[in-house]
């Protein structure tokens, strides 16, 4: 894994977040000795809990120009999977109402060494032909939280999806682009990948999305430049209609602050969610810390950007359908230690804003739950897995303490006779946890298990055209790697791992 800097004393809050057993090389430019005191102690730090550092730092000289290049040497010396940089679009902290610009109080380097670091894994991964995963730590984030708890472009959820054919993709973002990975006609066909999918240069997050026809969506955000200065950050969509077939074009989807660059290359990365009627509903943070959402009905034709003027929230939301047929949101608020909920009952109802929700997430762990209406997080008092549905008075704590990010699963599993949910999540250092609860009773508590090696990525759950619940993570080569739901067994069990 590289980190990429632009001085030293950046390096630490990445070096401190690493788990136990990470293998790091810091690529960095060059400041003064107090910089070089606080990474050393840094790493000193890191070497005691268990990271190891195969070479010393790579200092670039940032007055020689050509960033890009700089990092793209050095990245081919380290040859990582993973890159960890900076926020390249930080938001602002004021507003100069003469000028109506934004003040941003992050250095400016920092942006600058950020948007390097991503032409150059994009460069090296095009070059090499595997896939590169990146992480860019949210500006002003909190020290000492993980990297998945501060990313500014997330990983998906539900990164592992069913077609209408009942085969499996897998879709993951990395620094070129997308990448997917596609199941076989029969398990002895083994898996098709990864392969980089065609596309606008996206920032490294993605959100996936099984409609309701079937078909795998994929929204992120792109950024590109504008001829007369600045750059354009947008919303866009593409969607595959049959697997292991070519996505369907890149749709522009808009910015809430298209009105002025500065302003939309803050926007938040986006969450999304179908309704009854099958019209897909975004949502994403704007520049005044609000949401901003718009529909998109099944014809294709899109709502104006409406403006949801509640509390102030963070660079985290999640969106899933309501039991009634419209759409929730959740997000996490900006300025204190609690969550605000948007939502419409049913497709004819306006957005309504519930403040009063007993949610209270740790970083990074808002995700939907499997089943239809519910929410799944962890506990910011106790970093326990929980779960909670408009309307009830207090979320469910479902154990599950180890670990960071959100919660994956399946709903309707197959055990022994009995409709179960199954949840994957990312344990101690990285290693998936399984767990299982029969549908509807998450209060009768969850028996995690540990299974398998550490994993690059989130692990994700789905169904294969069997009925059986599949697993899916990338271990430390990059390679998927699947395990299947035994259900001839006794309980839950899977098969071997195997490598795709």
């Amino acid at each position: 894994m590289a980190i990429v800097v632009a001085g030293p004393a950046d390096a630490v809050p990445l070096i401190h977040s690493e788990p136990p057993g990470s293998v790091i090389e810091i690529i960095c430019f060059d400041h003064g000795d107090a910089e070089y005191h606080a990474m050393d102690e840094a790493v000193a730090q890191a070497r005691r809990r268990g990271c190891t550092f195969p070479g010393e730092p790579f200092f670039l000289d940032a007055e020689a120009g050509d960033l890009t290049g700089q990092i793209l040497d050095a990245l081919y010396e380290i040859g990582p999977l993973r890159v960890r940089t900076l926020d390249p679009d930080p938001v602002h902290d004021d507003v100069d109402l003469e000028r109506q610009v934004p003040i941003v109080s992050e250095p400016v380097a920092r942006g600058q060494v950020a948007r390097s670091a991503l032409r150059a894994a994009r460069r090296y991964q095009l070059d090499v032909g595997t896939p590169v995963f990146v992480d860019c730590r949210r500006a002003g984030s909190q020290a000492g939280l993980p990297a998945q708890a501060c990313t500014r472009y997330p990983f998906p959820t539900q990164w592992l999806t069913a077609g209408t054919d009942g085969r499996l993709s897998a879709f993951l973002p990395t620094a070129a682009g997308v990448v997917r990975w596609t199941e076989g006609a029969t398990e002895a066909d083994g898996w098709r990948g990864p392969e980089l999918l065609d596309g606008p240069e996206l920032m490294p997050g993605l959100t996936v999305l099984r409609g309701p026809e079937g078909y795998a969506h994929l929204i992120g955000l792109s950024r590109t430049k504008r001829k007369e200065g600045g750059v354009d950050v947008g919303v866009v969509c593409a969607t595959q209609y049959q697997t292991g077939r070519p996505v369907g074009a890149w749709l522009e989807m808009g910015n809430p602050n298209a009105a002025g660059w500065r302003k939309a290359r803050e926007v938040g990365f986006p969450a999304a969610a179908f309704d009854a009627g099958g019209t897909l509903h975004l949502f994403v943070r704007n520049f005044g810390h609000s949401i901003s959402t718009r529909r998109q009905a099944p014809s294709g034709a899109l709502s104006r950007w409406e403006t949801l003027s509640g509390l102030r929230v963070a660079d985290e939301l999640t969106a899933f359908a309501a039991a009634e047929g419209g759409v929730h949101m959740v997000a996490r608020a900006r300025d204190v230690q609690a969550a605000t909920h948007w939502y419409r009952r049913d497709t004819r109802s306006e957005w309504t804003e519930n403040r009063r929700i007993p949610v209270n997430p740790y970083p990074g762990s808002l995700a939907a739950g499997p089943e239809a209406g519910l929410l799944r997080f962890r506990y910011a008092g106790t970093n326990e897995v929980c779960v909670w549905w408009p309307g009830a008075q207090a979320p469910i704590g479902l154990g599950g303490p180890d670990g960071v990010g959100r919660v994956a699963g399946v709903t309707g599993a197959d055990i022994q006779g009995w409709g179960c949910t199954v949840l994957v999540r990312a344990g101690a250092g990285s290693v998936t946890a399984i767990g299982a609860h029969p549908d509807g009773r998450p209060d009768t508590g969850v028996w995690w298990s540990e299974s398998g090696e550490p994993s690059l990525v989130p692990p994700a759950a789905a169904f294969d055209s069997q009925g059986r619940v599949v697993i899916a993570t990338v271990d430390m080569r990059g390679k998927l790697r699947v395990a299947r739901q035994q259900l001839v067994s006794n309980g839950l069990e899977f098969t071997p791992w195997t490598v795709q």
